[in-house]
């Protein structure tokens, strides 16, 4: 075991040594924030970086990310307002310079003259007139002029309202917010259109991708994505072989002829955290409501079948609601699993656990409720910008949530920690066989309370490269990886008190997967990174990485094997079938959801034209539920066969089970791929904004595609209905049965 702690540990410090050189990098390399924007003609002043900086808050307030997208990051609906400005901008000042010069439209001319006017925007556009003494930039006054349309255009979409982008009249009504957000655009096109200092590509590495400015995909992208792929197939490989010649050497374990937890003692910390189960059940299907119609909007615009929706609930805020909701609902199942099974590791009740179970459930109602509140607040302009920082929307997606929800859920985790660590530290000291797995269980559970505090690490006026580095630490870092190897350890955990796995081979499987999945996933973390100004170092390790992370995924079907071949070893094990399938399917989704899908957007030359596009979405379904989410479904199923003495009518079950399964295959197959194939090939022939303009997602084709999902949405709700039916229902009996 000596050697196994040596890899883990080295893998741990290496790959955060990296991640935070990468990080250091991202501060001193940033596309700047000018003091000035000044007309080089006139020497006019036309924006500061006080109205860079405000517009960024204003952004944040309306929605941020969930209205549209800033350098690929965002929902999909609106479009990505960095490549629309810097089009838009394009074509005007093409269209000026034709009208002025040779009084006709730019599309009219011949190609020489296109040629001449295309070289003219170039050298306008790109050369970067930054001056590192007064911190000021210049433009052309041609340049000012086209800023000054696409001011106006904007203002008028977000006063007035834009059906087709789903946002509603009087979204933003204040001239001066409109003109500093407007700035805040501009700064974004600014640094995706103008070249880094000394180098032939912009501060985002050429993206996104327009050809009018010659944005294409650099060298680096290309050389460290074909670099990616022939280290997965090699990694694919090794780690085959190692599988292979060494999974069968754990120490051979008969399984018993009877359940080894028939006679388990449960207390009174666990019959606690029964109630989670039933608020964690109407929190599901109030996410997916909120699903229903998130996606309705794409297709209607402002309304639900007719009724005027948004002007109660836009799509800014259904879709905030229903990706917290589901960040929440997953971590609090996770978290009310680690209480539940605290006892059954530790042999013994501590105290004031009971109070500190019922004081966390409190708490998640209050944040829950609290920050759904506030972000409303926030979104409709019922908040200063600090006050709404702190208690309304912060713009960002998976982490809308104000800074003040933020920190109390914080604090509730640390409180977490010590509920769970107290009891894993009590095992560990009984220095039994189950020693290294309870010391990879206890890592596991310091790293989830500590790793959420990387999303306090900016502030109110932070920069976005900087927000989004330590953005992605709590998104990625926090649910992919510490949390992945926590549910690693807790189904290992579950399997040994089965009597299914030996003590010694639980352990070391467990410290083997933890160090492999961080091996990809720490600096993984860089794959969300490449175009948002950072530096070509996220590029090379984030692609390097990334590939990495996919390695372990297709080994998932062993798994899937083993676990099918476990519920047919003893008839008792069948007690246990509805958790074991749902492990099943999380195995088969971490192999097609995050594995297959996962690696079709994350090479480099993949992202440049896919990022933001209906392919992330097929990812972030097929991974978040059919991955996190069914495993926490499954975490409910195992607590809630351990708490009750009766035999389960499983009609409930099978049906939640396999109508959530194939409707999460329909909704990917019938619309979300097939849109975002469309979405691909638009993005990579004609250019990235074009990939996300209504004139293409309100097309017949993809329109019809939008509403074929119905059929895989009402397949999953009917699914949804069967588990929350089952699991409160299920819950109350052990409620009133057992003591």
């Amino acid at each position: 075991m000596k050697k196994v702690w040596i890899g883990f540990s080295s893998v741990v410090i290496l790959s955060f040594i990296a991640l935070i050189w990468v990080g250091t990098e991202v501060y001193q390399t940033q596309p700047p924030i000018p003091e000035t924007v000044v007309i080089a003609e006139t020497g006019e002043t036309v924006l500061t970086k006080s109205d860079i900086q405000i517009g960024q808050n204003v952004w944040e307030s309306i929605g941020g990310m969930e209205v549209g997208s800033i350098w690929g990051h965002g929902s999909y609906v609106a479009p990505d307002w960095t490549a629309d400005w810097i089009h838009k901008e394009a074509v005007f000042m093409l269209n000026a310079w034709a009208k002025k010069d040779y009084n006709s439209t730019y599309d009219d001319l011949d190609v020489e003259r296109k040629a001449a006017l295309k070289a003219r925007l170039i050298k306008d556009i790109k050369t970067n007139t930054y001056n590192p003494d007064n911190k000021g930039i210049t433009i052309s006054q041609a340049r000012f002029d086209a800023i000054a349309n696409n001011s106006k255009h904007y203002a008028d979409i977000f006063s007035n309202g834009h059906e087709k982008y789903a946002i509603p009249e009087g979204a933003l009504v204040d001239t001066e917010k409109l003109a500093q957000l407007n700035a805040f655009l501009f700064w974004t096109s600014w640094a995706a259109s103008t070249n880094r200092p000394n180098k032939e590509y912009t501060y985002t590495s050429n993206w996104p991708h327009e050809p009018l400015i010659d944005n294409t995909i650099t060298p680096d992208s290309q050389i460290w994505s074909g670099f990616s792929i022939v280290l997965l197939l090699l990694f694919i490989g090794a780690l085959s072989y190692y599988y292979i010649r060494n999974h069968e050497k754990g120490d051979a374990l008969l399984h018993p002829e009877n359940d080894p937890l028939d006679k388990l003692v449960l207390t009174k910390s666990q019959k606690s955290v029964l109630k989670y189960f039933i608020v964690i059940s109407l929190l599901i299907a109030l996410q997916v409501v909120l699903g229903a119609l998130t996606v309705h909007y794409t297709v209607e615009g402002q309304a639900f079948f007719g009724f005027d929706l948004s002007s109660f609930l836009p799509y800014s805020i259904t879709r905030t609601w229903h990706t917290q909701l589901a960040v929440f609902w997953i971590a609090a199942t996770w978290l009310a699993t680690g209480l539940f099974l605290a006892p059954m590791i530790s042999g013994k009740e501590m105290k004031f656990q009971v109070f500190g179970i019922n004081f966390l459930f409190i708490a998640l109602l209050v944040i829950v409720l609290g920050s759904l509140l506030g972000e409303w607040l926030g979104v409709h302009q019922f908040l200063d910008l600090t006050t709404n920082f702190f208690f309304g929307h912060q713009g960002y997606e998976y982490m809308d949530l104000g800074r003040f929800w933020q920190i109390f859920l914080g604090i509730g985790l640390v409180l977490w920690v010590l509920m769970v660590g107290r009891h894993v530290l009590f095992a560990i000291r009984k220095n039994d066989d189950s020693k290294h797995l309870l010391i990879i269980l206890l890592i596991s559970v310091i790293a989830i309370g500590m790793f959420f505090f990387s999303g306090l690490m900016y502030g109110e006026n932070s920069s976005l490269p900087v927000i989004n580095y330590w953005r992605w630490w709590l998104v990625h870092l926090w649910v992919e990886g510490f949390f992945e190897v926590f549910a690693t350890v807790i189904i290992a955990f579950i399997f040994l008190r089965m009597k299914i796995l030996s003590a010694k081979t639980a352990g070391r499987a467990s410290i083997a997967s933890a160090t492999i999945f961080l091996a990809g996933g720490i600096i993984g973390t860089l794959h969300h990174l490449y175009y948002s100004g950072t530096p070509v170092q996220a590029i090379a390790l984030g692609a390097t990485f990334s590939a990495l992370e996919v390695v372990p995924l297709t080994l998932m079907g062993f798994e899937i094997r083993e676990n099918w071949n476990l519920l047919k070893s003893k008839e008792w094990i069948q007690k246990y079938k509805w958790p074991i399938f749902f492990f099943i399917a999380v195995a088969f989704w971490n192999m097609v959801g995050a594995g297959v899908f996962g690696f079709l957007i994350n090479p480099p030359i993949a992202l440049y034209y896919i990022q933001g596009l209906n392919t992330t979405a097929v990812h972030a379904h097929t991974a978040l539920f059919g991955v996190y989410g069914l495993l926490g479904m499954g975490f409910i199923i195992i607590c809630l066969r351990f708490y009750s003495d009766r035999v389960w009518d499983s009609i409930k079950l099978k049906r939640a089970f396999w109508w959530l399964n194939i409707g999460l295959v329909a909704m990917v197959v019938l619309s979300l791929l097939p849109v975002g194939i469309i979405q691909a090939y638009t993005s990579i022939t004609k250019g990235y904004s074009f990939a996300r303009d209504a004139e293409l997602l309100y097309s017949p084709t993809v329109q019809t595609l939008k509403w074929l999902r119905m059929i895989g949405d009402v397949i999953f709700s009917v699914g949804i209905f069967y588990f929350c039916w089952f699991t409160i229902q299920e819950t109350i009996y052990c409620l009133k049965k057992r003591n």
